[in-house]
């Protein structure tokens, strides 16, 4: 529970990195069985959305397989059997240090609080730099069936010696916490006899004066008001590390946020200019549409306009050719006449000069001559008067025919007229398509333009940004680096002033603790076994006192054992050199750097390679669209020009054959009539 998450004291961008690009954890121990390990990874799916629920994690097949019941006793078992091999060979060297603590004496109260004082601060000092560097994992090994007191010990002595941890991991827990020295005495308190609790036998109290000085030093470290300079001093870096470090990845975060909004203001502004711009060409499709109309509109109205002037034109002149007609005819008929006049004279002079001849000659009777003047004159008339009504029938036929044929002649030019105002509407309408297509393509043409330079300006502000990230990233993680190497140097530095008096005082403390683990132990057996012998028969006291003393044989053999192998590893650990260390510190911290260098160059790569990808793919999209919307506005054109010379071959066929049929049905109402081909 006390140990940090992963990562934890990770530069906050390298964090992030490593948990976007890493795979979900996996047990890598073999220790584990294939099930077992299959069911963790199938717990910790990376992609969220893939995670099993409660219900489907009961029915997994490692969950419901079937387990033997004897597990935990035969564990159990298998511990004891493993520390009852030490105890005989322990105990005598445990009765020998004992020995030399009573020869010895304790130590008086005011050595022991300084010792726990200057142990504290150093061991506090070893924890805060071993916890900033974030590549030592909390580590965590299980007990056997050793007591509280054991673990307490073993607590300290792990925690401060780095190279104890490894040796003794078989025996105790470790826990990266820097509370070691506050631990200690409340875990004497809390002793536990394992061979009583596993007989379920009641647990023997702590005497009075164990309880009270547990509580001296509980309430000695929890309450302590008065803090040293080098404290105060570590604890204010400390907090302005962390200051550091939150403003710097507020300011990360702050400036993803403001490049966000950069894109997504920039995205909003080509959106509106791209809507301007389509609305902008609609209307002037539209427009170009209404000013067609009416171009057509007045086209119709001048051409019906024209019609009709033409329509009175032609019957005023019509009614003038009438008129010109019927003129000359009137005047050939008086010129007629008068000749028939003149022709009248001459023949009655004839006929004045033949009666005058007629009276001359005597034979003829004066009726006879008389009646043949009368039916000369007769003759005379009436051939005139067939000659006149032979003029005027031919007059009519002429006025007739001539009308006729220039009503032929007329319809003829109002055909042309029609034929004329039909070709021009036609053309008008085809100027007028046009024009509307090549407005289309300089539309289409001008869209293509904006959608490229629109494209060419979000992608170079989404580089820029980029760029301007991944440079912001770098300097972070230089400024990280050269954090890191201070911090190690500083480290490095107090450990080496920290050095002589650190080993005495481990030395000190891992003494202490264990003449207090002892001492404990021994009050704590002596009111076990007057407990024991309190609720038991007498018959079993015999029994009582032999288990009860191989038990705290084995104990103090466990004791004793520690106790040297503690001392020895601090002696041997003194003798290796701590320049030695403090290099191979310093090389990890400079591999683990150009690590995270190369993986901080490595994933901005793959983010500028992802991005030109994106960048290409947007590309290629946009010409796909502009060529597919080019195609579709050319197919449309020559649908358009198809469907407009069809209309026109339509219109010009029905109004050719309209006219024919007109001239067919005018040639043979002239037929009826009698006056043949006017052609």
């Amino acid at each position: 529970a006390e140990r940090k998450p992963p990562l934890f004291n990770m530069n906050a961008m390298s964090a992030l990195y490593h948990i976007a690009q890493n795979d979900s954890p996996r047990l890598q121990s073999n220790e584990w069985s294939d099930s077992f390990r299959g069911f963790v990874d199938y717990c910790l799916q990376k992609i969220p959305q893939e995670r099993p629920s409660s219900t489907d994690l009961l029915r997994h097949d490692f969950v419901r397989r079937e387990r033997p019941p004897r597990v935990l006793i035969d564990l159990i078992q298998r511990t004891k059997d493993a520390v009852r091999e030490l105890d005989n060979l322990q105990y005598r060297k445990m009765k020998k240090i004992l020995f030399q603590e009573t020869r010895n004496g304790p130590l008086n109260e005011s050595q022991e609080e300084e010792e726990d004082s200057e142990h504290g601060s150093n061991v506090s000092r070893k924890m805060d730099s071993l916890g900033s560097n974030h590549s030592i994992p909390s580590m965590s090994v299980s007990t056997g069936s050793q007591s509280s007191s054991v673990s307490s010990m073993q607590e300290v002595l792990d925690e401060s010696s780095p190279e104890l941890v490894m040796m003794h991991s078989d025996e105790s827990t470790i826990n990266s916490t820097s509370s070691v020295v506050h631990k200690k005495v409340r875990d004497h308190v809390f002793i536990r006899d394992e061979v009583g609790h596993r007989d379920r036998r009641p647990e023997v109290r702590p005497t009075q004066s164990v309880q009270n000085q547990a509580l001296h030093y509980r309430n000695r470290e929890r309450f302590a008001t008065i803090k040293s300079a080098s404290l105060v001093t570590r604890q204010i870096h400390e907090h302005e590390q962390e200051n550091e470090l939150r403003e710097q990845m507020s300011g990360y975060k702050r400036m993803r946020r403001q490049h966000q909004k950069q894109l997504i203001a920039l995205e909003n502004k080509l959106k509106a200019e791209m809507d301007e711009h389509r609305l902008k060409l609609q209307k002037e499709v539209e427009t170009h549409a209404n000013n067609s109309s009416i171009e057509l509109e007045k086209l119709a109205k001048k051409q019906v306009a024209v019609m009709e002037k033409e329509a009175k034109a032609a019957a005023a002149d019509e009614k003038k050719f009438q008129q010109q007609i019927l003129a000359q005819q009137k005047k050939d008929l008086a010129t007629f006449l008068e000749s028939q006049k003149k022709q009248y004279k001459l023949c009655k002079e004839k006929i004045k000069e033949a009666e005058g001849e007629m009276n001359e000659d005597h034979s003829t009777p004066k009726k006879e001559k008389q009646e043949r003047i009368s039916k000369h004159k007769e003759n005379l008339q009436h051939t005139q008067a067939e000659e006149e009504a032979q003029l005027l029938s031919q007059q009519r036929l002429y006025y007739d025919k001539n009308c006729r044929f220039f009503k032929r002649k007329t319809m003829i030019k109002r055909h042309e007229m029609e034929q004329q105002n039909i070709r021009e509407e036609l053309n008008k309408k085809r100027t007028q398509k046009e024009m509307e297509h090549a407005m289309l393509i300089r539309h289409d043409e001008s869209t293509r333009e904006l959608e490229y330079r629109q494209l060419h300006t979000l992608q170079k502000l989404r580089m820029d940004l980029i760029r301007l990230q991944h440079q912001t990233e770098l300097e972070n993680q230089l400024e990280y680096n050269k954090r890191r190497e201070r911090e190690l140097h500083r480290k490095h530095f107090m450990e080496l002033r920290q050095q002589p008096k650190n080993l005495k005082a481990m030395e000190m403390q891992i003494k202490k603790q264990f003449q207090d683990t002892c001492k404990v132990q021994t009050k704590q057996y002596k009111a076990l076994k007057n407990h024991q012998l309190e609720v038991t028969p007498k018959s079993e006291h015999k029994t009582i006192l032999k288990s009860l003393k191989d038990e705290q044989t084995r104990k103090l053999a466990i004791l004793a054992e520690q106790y040297e192998q503690s001392i020895n590893e601090m002696m041997a650990s003194q003798a290796l050199r701590l320049d030695e260390a403090q290099e191979a510190e310093c090389q990890a911290l400079r591999l683990q750097l150009q690590q995270e260098m190369e993986l901080l160059n490595a994933y901005q790569s793959k983010i500028k390679m992802q991005t030109e990808a994106q960048h290409e793919r947007e590309l290629q999209k946009l010409e796909q669209r502009v060529s597919l919307r080019r195609a579709h506005l050319e197919q449309k054109i020559e649908e358009e020009l198809a469907a407009l010379q069809k209309e026109r071959s339509e219109r010009i066929k029905f109004l050719l054959e309209r006219q024919e049929r007109e001239i067919e049905t005018f040639d043979m109402e002239s037929l009826r009539m009698g006056f043949g081909n006017l052609v």
